[in-house]
């Protein structure tokens, strides 16, 4: 009975693609979701499935030249609903998904795979999230981040890259944070060596930067429009740290929780948009795992010199799920019903699970 008492991760429906799924993305407001991959013969396709009636049901197939690798909608009103891609060929794209045979944007924004993308809207029109502008960001092999207004044309807002001579360092991960009014934000970004920067866009400077020892595969602010609370970086070697950014100590930075968890690479975290103490990592072993952040009783102590530091709280292990015999490479929360996900992970397998329980947290 107590173990019916913890949340249980269900797989709900499986199906098997012929191509290599890369990202899913739920559609906001719709029980459909996209799928991104690549075929075997090197082309890209754009998959729309609706969830109905306990059964999978494809809605359309779109076919690119180039295969694709990532995307995101967090950029677009929830009355547009717009996708924007990254794919091999470093090609930014967005398609208005009613009718997706040509981009209504197109940039070259990077000369090589945009390994990760994310995005952030103005959406006080939609009682929704976000300040300020519209914008994207994406992260690539090229050793350069780029952040991107979809409102100006084939040119970047900020590009964040290595000086001449610097070595370029394959960025794996970006996420945007701090995006509470219409004048502050920032973005997040993991490499391959297992830097990670913070990049402050309203003061066009890095904020800080750490190094994780192994490389960062997946980054996310518990939430992006608020104050900057908590960021969780998953890695190379069974290890996520969890950073707590309420208080920024002028030379031991944030306070932060190493875990060690799954026993391979841990490929993702998302937090529940509906409760952001609660996030899944999942591993190269196909393996989901639920954890919960605990907050300490203090946030901030004050050191031997009177200067303020953060306190890290520490997170408990909810539940373990095994969904896949390969890795899980991405997931994505549904915003609109709260436990339900998409994911799709190397045995060419889409799968949409539900986790119950949750709000008993």
């Amino acid at each position: 009975m107590e173990k019916l008492a913890k949340p249980q991760i269900i797989c709900h429906i499986e199906k098997s693609v012929d191509y290599s799924p890369f990202d899913a993305k739920w559609i906001p407001c719709s029980a459909k979701f996209v799928v991104m991959g690549s075929r075997p013969r090197g082309t890209g396709i754009i998959q729309i499935y609706e969830v109905s009636g306990g059964e999978l049901k494809l809605v359309k197939n779109i076919e690119r030249s180039s295969q694709m690798k990532c995307g995101t909608f967090k950029a677009s009103s929830l009355r547009d609903r717009y996708l924007a891609t990254g794919d091999f060929k470093g090609t930014l794209n967005i398609y208005n998904l009613e009718d997706a045979s040509i981009p209504i944007y197109t940039a070259s924004a990077h000369t090589q795979i945009i390994n990760a993308i994310d995005g952030v809207a103005d959406r006080r029109t939609d009682q929704s999230l976000g300040c300020g502008a519209p914008e994207l960001v994406t992260g690539s092999r090229d050793g350069s981040v780029k952040v991107w207004d979809p409102r100006q044309k084939n040119r970047p807002v900020v590009v964040m890259e290595p000086k001449e001579g610097e070595t370029r360092r394959d960025c794996w991960s970006v996420a945007f944070g701090n995006s509470y009014n219409s004048e502050e934000r920032v973005v997040a970004a993991g490499y391959d060596n297992g830097d990670l920067k913070m990049f402050d866009l309203r003061a066009m400077s890095v904020r800080w930067e750490s190094n994780l020892k192994n490389g960062v595969c997946s980054l996310e602010f518990d939430r992006r429009d608020i104050p900057m609370n908590k960021l969780v970086a998953t890695t190379l070697e069974s290890k996520f740290y969890l950073f707590d950014l309420k208080t920024q100590h002028p030379k031991k930075g944030f306070a932060y929780l190493v875990e060690k968890a799954h026993k391979s690479t841990i490929w993702l975290v998302k937090h529940l948009p509906q409760n952001r103490e609660l996030f899944v990592t999942s591993g190269g072993e196909g393996i989901i795992s639920l954890w919960k952040y605990n907050y300490p009783e203090k946030r901030k102590t004050t050191d031997a010199d009177g200067i303020e530091q953060g306190v890290v709280g520490n997170v408990s292990l909810l539940q373990n799920c095994t969904l896949s015999t390969q890795p899980i490479s991405s997931l994505d929360w549904s915003p609109d019903k709260q436990g339900l996900a998409v994911c799709t992970s190397f045995d060419q397998c889409v799968r949409v699970i539900i986790t119950t329980k949750l709000n008993t947290y």
